[in-house]
């Protein structure tokens, strides 16, 4: 309401300066005030909500919101600058912060249907080796990042440690991400749930300063996603079944990083930045898939994933 009264006063001062006073010959007319952007029209749901074709169930506390598919894009693209066309299943929303504010933040859900995940490995995993691994990876491939006119992405360290729960076959770890120069690192928060055949993936779309936010939150998201009977891990049949490329530690180094090294599995990452690089995200994610096509052709060309990055 205050808003629009702010407009009408700016339009009254303006009539009233015109009537006052009769602009001069050849003058340049007067700029319009900028009218008041129309809020988001969003349809947040609660309670159960079933994701894909009866693929997982979410149940959704006050506390979040759920969006579909089609409200998923209406942030991505039009609030946080991801280009259009991203697949994902929706994305959950805290219900106390606006997804267009600066305090606004996201978990946006997506499928990978890559065959049965093992969990072997995950017991064995050293994650600080890891860690040091990714980074040696991205600094690599942060070259060619360069040669592209991007800035360089640096893995800082954990934000949380990687932690997988063999009873749920649900896995979290955060990432601390730096874009180039700029002051402000992103949060990089991920959950993944194993499923028959494929994982089911909730990447946290934050800020560095919101990281105590989002750790006291996303535990809450891990008990309220699940998979239906029929689509969970115990319903795999090894006779008959698909079985991944990758484990535990796949899921962590980013599961493309397996077939055409780290740099495409940072199409999420740098998605995930929320705010944007300086270069425009449309460019970026052109000039990413052009490249990807050159060096795997055989692989998937469109990103596994969500939001933008950088401010």
């Amino acid at each position: 309401m205050r808003l629009h009264s702010l407009v009408a006063l700016a339009v009254l001062s303006f009539s009233f300066s015109a009537w006052a006073e009769e602009p001069a010959a050849g003058d340049a007319p007067a700029a319009k005030p900028e009218e008041a952007k129309a809020p988001l029209q969003l349809h947040p749901r609660h309670g159960e909500v079933v994701l894909g074709n009866n693929l997982a169930k979410l149940k959704v506390p006050d506390s979040f919101a759920y969006l579909d598919p089609k409200d998923t894009e209406t942030v991505l693209t039009e609030v946080w600058g991801n280009p259009k066309g991203i697949p994902t299943l929706g994305m959950l929303v805290p219900a106390d912060a606006q997804a267009d504010s600066e305090e606004g933040w996201g978990v946006v859900i997506t499928y990978d249907d890559d065959g049965h995940v093992s969990d072997e490995d995950a017991e064995g995993i050293n994650y600080d080796e890891l860690l040091g691994q990714m980074r040696e990876s991205l600094n690599e491939e942060n070259k060619e990042r360069q040669k592209e006119g991007y800035p360089a992405v640096n893995l800082v360290g954990w934000a949380t440690k990687p932690h997988y729960e063999k009873a749920a076959r649900k896995l979290y770890w955060a990432k601390e991400l730096a874009f180039g120069d700029h002051p402000e690192h992103t949060l990089n928060y991920n959950i993944r749930v194993l499923g028959k055949e494929g994982v089911l993936n909730l990447n946290a779309v934050a800020s560095m300063k919101q990281v105590a936010q989002v750790e006291e939150r996303m535990p809450t998201v891990l008990g309220f996603v699940e998979f239906q009977p029929g689509n969970r891990y115990m319903d795999f049949d090894a006779k008959t079944g698909r079985m991944a490329a990758y484990g535990i530690a796949g899921l962590v180094a980013g599961k493309v990083a397996l077939k055409v090294g780290l740099f495409k599995g940072l199409i999420a990452v740098l998605l995930a930045a929320k705010k944007a690089l300086v270069a425009g995200a449309a460019a970026l994610f052109a000039a990413l898939s052009r490249l990807f096509k050159r060096k795997a052709p055989a692989v998937e060309s469109s990103p596994v994933l969500p939001p933008n990055g950088g401010e």
